[in-house]
């Protein structure tokens, strides 16, 4: 299992010990706004599986951010495989406890796992599916050299969503 580290953070797989860690994200009803909000007890628990096992599938998945400074778990970010559009993009995604919003966080875990996408796993192509009203997302992707390049509505919680998916290519990323 990968274990990557940027100025700041550190980035590791998250394990069971982790749930109470991720209620205090997923629960959160404006953190979760673009989920159709909070996460039940059993949602937290389905969520954490979920990521295990796409350890285990893939060697990669969503991972703990923790402050180096501090040592505290501030959010996850990593690398999982969506669905889009009748096909599979390799996406990095992030979500932080909101007091941690604002901070760049989200840019420099997202930067380090789109590095070890393109570097390690050779990826051509990085994307985020972003709900269309989540600005603060969208910046996170800009900062980080994705365009939004299509869209397409995604259903969650039986709500139809849009999403703009935003996407990098392996020779933009590495000529900066």
């Amino acid at each position: 299992m990968i274990h990557l580290e940027t100025k700041r953070l550190l980035l590791r797989p998250l394990t069971q010990a982790d749930e109470a860690n991720l209620r205090r994200t997923l629960q959160d009803e404006k953190a979760m706004y673009a989920y159709e909000g909070a996460f039940t007890d059993e949602e937290v628990k389905a969520w954490l599986t979920h990521q295990l096992a796409r350890y285990e599938k893939w060697g990669i998945g969503l991972y703990a951010i923790v402050l180096k400074e501090t040592g505290a778990f501030i959010g996850q970010c990593g690398l999982t495989y969506q669905p889009w559009r009748g096909g599979e993009v390799l996406e990095v995604g992030y979500l932080l406890e909101r007091i941690y919003w604002h901070h760049g966080y989200a840019a420099e875990a997202a930067r380090a796992f789109m590095d070890y996408a393109f570097h390690a796993l050779g990826a051509d192509e990085v994307s985020s599916l972003i709900h269309d009203t989540n600005e603060a997302s969208m910046n996170v992707a800009r900062r980080n050299g994705m365009s939004p390049v299509d869209e397409d509505v995604k259903v969650y919680k039986g709500v139809r969503m849009r999403h703009v998916r935003f996407s990098c290519i392996r020779s933009d990323f590495c000529s900066k």
